[in-house]
């Protein structure tokens, strides 16, 4: 994000925050909370996920045409756990799973993940 939004990321958390609202960009997490040992997705137990409130998120933000997953967990979690319960009316959603930004998502470069988010966002 900040490659696009131009914004280190050593700047204070609310300027990075307020960079992202400026170009439209809203940042959540699937999840709300988990257990996991380490750091990697494969280790999160499945029973303690515990996802974040769309409904009231999308509510709150009508103007959200596109969703993009930060990689296959979160893809996965939001159309087994989110997806089948959500109200979002007629509304149509984009949605779009990309490559993970983690460094242990290494098929592809850091400057080729850019350019696949850079596109996916503009």
């Amino acid at each position: 994000m900040s490659a696009i939004t131009g914004v280190s990321a050593d700047q204070p958390y609310t300027s990075r925050v307020e960079a992202l609202l400026d170009e439209d960009i809203a940042v959540w997490d699937v999840m709300h909370s988990c257990k996991r040992q380490g750091s990697l997705d494969a280790s999160i137990e499945s029973a303690s996920i515990v996802t974040n409130d769309f409904d009231s998120f999308f509510a709150s933000h009508k103007h959200i045409a596109q969703v993009l997953f930060n990689g296959a967990k979160a893809e996965t979690e939001y159309r087994r756990r989110v997806l089948p319960l959500l109200d979002v009316g007629d509304r149509l959603i984009n949605y779009q799973r990309l490559p993970s930004t983690s460094p242990a998502m290494a098929s592809l470069s850091p400057q080729q993940k850019q350019m696949l988010w850079r596109e996916a966002l503009c």
